[in-house]
């Protein structure tokens, strides 16, 4: 019995700190966004050269900001190839055109989550992931997403 208890007190907190971890990744999202957009206003180039530098201020662990014209990628740190492509066609392994939704949530909503499936960083398979997009102007928008 006393095993059993030990073992729910340690699943109990190891969710407990999952759940924290998560948030405290959504709210880094959020804020990396808000910063990255106020750089863009005042200075476009510096920011996305700044977004471009994979240890650059906008990027925390495995959360990073990437920007986008519409469709087409502008800056990204962690894949560079993707930079000046147009992305809008593109779908996850659940046929999910997420860039069409980043482009719907930035023009109609001015911010939000989108959920799709993405690799992370140095892997091949796509993993759950979530993305916080929040328009910058009528042209641009940026997003930063954490792994679920």
């Amino acid at each position: 019995m006393r095993k059993f208890a030990i073992f729910t007190l340690v699943a109990l907190l190891g969710l407990w700190m999952t759940g924290t971890a998560i948030a405290g990744d959504k709210e880094e999202c959020v804020a990396k966004c808000e910063a990255a957009a106020k750089v863009m206003k005042d200075d476009l180039t510096g920011a996305l050269c700044e977004i471009n530098k994979k240890d650059g201020k906008f990027v925390k662990g495995s959360v990073y900001v990437f920007a986008m014209r519409g469709g087409v990628m502008v800056a990204h740190p962690m894949k560079p190839a993707l930079i000046g492509r147009d992305l809008s066609a593109l779908k996850d392994k659940d046929g999910k055109e997420f860039f069409k939704e980043f482009v719907t949530v930035a023009k109609d909503k001015g911010s939000g989550w989108v959920d799709y499936q993405w690799p992370k960083p140095g892997e091949k398979d796509p993993s759950p992931k979530s993305s916080y997009i929040l328009k910058v102007d009528d042209n641009f928008y940026v997003g930063a997403g954490y792994y679920k």
